[in-house]
């Protein structure tokens, strides 16, 4: 969208030199913005060919938001079909791959964002996240994003491949180089009132937060499910050390309701019999990806077995919130992914993420400033996998592969804790910089 993005830079450049003013606390700043975002007169593809050269009618509440704050649109970027993979791959495109190593991947289903952000190609970008769509690919690139509770951003009417799958919701978030950029977009789409666009946003401006000196962290250092490589865990054990060695509390994070989480989260994305994306991809007589075999095979889930599944879904939120509260934590500190970054095509366990879409808690995804090393990154001699998934990460794991690439880590905090988890996240990388 480069000509209309100029066009509209050179607007604002006259506004200034008219007024001497500018629009709003972004103004002239570039954009990018993941595919399922509207924007009027330009296609949201959300990776279907059926939708790639359909031009929008009208534009999501957050690109207008941004507009009116002064921020210049000029690129939307990959997605895997339906944004239902945790790498960026469809039919339609093909592949966008990781810019620091070609072979590996960048994540999904915001690796386009996390690619262009990461090559800085661009200064902040907007992604989503409904498994862990915008922690994975910050993660595999080492950047920094921080996935927001429902209503606090708005999305309503972005563009969706499970459109009306609420049980789940599905939210988005800034992607960027720095906290201080996430900050910046967070605290400036919740000042402008975004609730009176958005039917489902919540009325919480932007609120001060003042931090603890010290702070009492949860570790989960596994999940029960999937092992993190030996990367991950490197990165885990430093940062709980620097913790530790400033001070802080750090105490074990249990792994109960994780697996169960996991269980919900694929029954819910598959409730419908896979109908929602059989009926988008029908028209172009598109072949379903392999990736996405779960919804071709899927039966349809009754009303009343739906109903039950979110009873004991909010059943499973009250255990963990009792759990946290009992603790007195202040945020979890965890693996964003199993893995530095895989190959293309390794991506295969949404674990540590999806939990917390399923309790939709506050999550950032940041780089600690560990990068793998083949020569020190390998399993042990007397591993034993926990069940299939974890045997097969071990196989998947090349240690000379990664070589060199960041590591990321996930910090957690309960609902609506956007500004003390950006905060925290914050006086982390602080603790942690040389």
């Amino acid at each position: 969208m480069f000509d209309n993005a100029l066009k509209r830079a050179k607007e604002l450049d006259a506004h200034f030199s008219k007024t001497g003013t500018t629009i709003g606390p972004l103004h002239g700043l570039p954009v990018s913005l993941k595919d399922n975002f509207n924007i009027k007169g330009f296609p949201s593809s959300v990776g279907f060919c059926a939708w790639a050269l359909e031009p929008m009618k009208h534009d999501s509440t957050i690109v207008g938001v941004l507009r009116d704050l002064g921020a210049v649109a000029y690129v939307k970027t990959n997605v895997p079909t339906a944004m239902m993979i945790a790498e960026s791959v469809n039919n339609c495109y093909g592949r966008t791959v990781n810019p620091h190593n070609r072979a590996l991947t960048s994540g999904g289903s915001s690796g386009g964002e996390s690619a262009l952000i990461a090559m800085k190609g661009s200064p902040l970008g907007v992604g989503t996240d409904i498994g862990g769509s915008l922690r994975i690919p910050a993660a595999c690139t080492g950047i920094f994003t921080i996935r927001p509770s429902y209503g606090r951003f708005p999305h309503f009417d972005a563009r969706s491949g499970l459109a009306g799958q609420e049980a789940v919701a599905s939210v988005h978030g800034p992607m960027a180089r720095s906290v201080a950029d996430l900050r910046l977009f967070a605290e400036n789409v919740s000042n402008a009132r975004p609730w009176l666009r958005d039917p489902k946003c919540i009325e919480l401006p932007w609120r001060p937060v003042q931090l603890k000196p010290k702070l009492r962290i949860g570790v989960l250092w596994s999940n029960g499910i999937v092992t993190p490589n030996p990367p991950v865990q490197r990165a885990l054990r430093n940062v709980v050390e620097v913790l530790k060695g400033k001070g802080y509390e750090v105490v074990d994070w249990p792994t109960d309701d994780h697996a169960e989480a996991m269980e919900m989260l694929s029954e819910f994305f598959t409730a419908d019999g896979g109908k929602s994306v059989r009926k988008i991809l029908e028209p172009a007589n598109e072949p379903i990806r392999p990736e996405m075999k779960s919804y071709e095979t899927a039966k349809e889930m009754g009303v009343y077995d739906l109903w039950q599944l979110q009873m004991q879904r909010t059943a499973l939120c009250k255990r963990y919130l009792d759990r946290w509260a009992a603790s007195g934590i202040d945020a979890i500190l965890s693996p964003t992914t199993p893995y530095a970054a895989p190959k293309s095509g390794d991506f295969k366990t949404v674990t540590y993420t999806g939990v917390y879409n399923i309790l939709d808690y506050s999550a950032t995804s940041f780089p600690t400033g560990i990068h793998a090393d083949k020569e020190i990154d390998v399993y042990s001699a007397d591993f034993k996998p926990r069940g299939e998934a974890d045997e097969v990460t071990r196989k998947d794991y090349d240690a000379a592969a990664v070589h060199g690439m960041p590591v990321s880590l996930q910090l957690v905090g309960r609902r609506l804790e956007e500004e003390k988890i950006l905060a925290l996240t914050e006086r982390l990388v602080e603790v942690l910089s040389p």
